[in-house]
């Protein structure tokens, strides 16, 4: 691992009241050597927080979404192991050192968080399961893998990898799409179990639409991938 670069990105969008306790977790892994936040267009507080806790801040002057965000830092950025959390982890953040330390050990190529169940309380469901059934049956058609967690923005990749990553897709769909490439490109992985908490999309009006959002930006990845086969 000497001289091997670790560096965790997160890209944010209007994320003021979490980001601070995300950061502060993830300076408590000594296996990080620098942090970079991406402020994907935030119109709260969110890059002004950043400011002070002396990380890295790259500042986007309009929303262009999360894909477009760690695409930048992916091009832009020097590494030889990239990380990428959703900045809404708070300190569960440090929750990350179980998915850096199997790919810096090259047991695998890269990790993706596996977070516990939700919880079954009513209050707290999230939706029908049709965008995680969706992206587990892409990554089964293109790959013949298996996976539960091809959505996770908790993700830890042997910078090599990133070569092997041509389309990187603005929204949502960047997950499945990463996913995809480097399973294609021969790359191993492992399912990772972490005890992190982030904000839950429940059953509400609001939440439906985000999953609806979601299901449709990942559709348009898959059909992009397939004709480019």
């Amino acid at each position: 691992m000497e001289g091997k670069k670790v560096l965790i990105v997160v890209p944010v969008y209007n994320e003021a009241d979490r980001i601070m306790d995300t950061i502060k977790g993830l300076k408590k892994v000594q296996l990080i050597d620098e942090i970079l936040v991406i402020d994907d267009g935030s119109t709260d507080d969110t890059g002004e927080i950043v400011k002070k806790l002396d990380v890295k801040l790259i500042t986007l002057a309009n929303n262009r979404g999360k894909g477009y965000a760690m695409r930048k830092a992916i091009k832009e950025a020097k590494y030889d192991y990239i990380g990428f959390v959703d900045g809404d982890l708070g300190e569960s953040s440090s929750e990350v050192e179980k998915l850096i330390k199997p790919v810096i050990s090259n047991e695998t190529d890269f990790t993706i968080a596996k977070f516990p169940k939700a919880s079954a309380n009513t209050n707290t469901k999230g939706g029908f399961g049709l965008v995680k059934k969706l992206a587990r049956n892409g990554v089964r058609f293109f790959t013949g893998k298996e996976m539960e967690t091809s959505l996770s923005g908790q993700r830890v990749y042997k910078g090599e990898i990133m070569d092997s990553i041509e389309y990187i897709p603005d929204g949502y769909g960047i997950e499945i799409a990463m996913t995809i490439q480097a399973l294609k490109a021969g790359y191993r992985f492992k399912e990772v179990p972490v005890n992190m908490t982030h904000r839950y999309t429940d059953r509400s009006l609001k939440g439906f639409m985000h999953r609806g959002k979601q299901f449709i930006s990942i559709l348009k990845t898959l059909i992009v991938l397939s004709l480019r086969r």
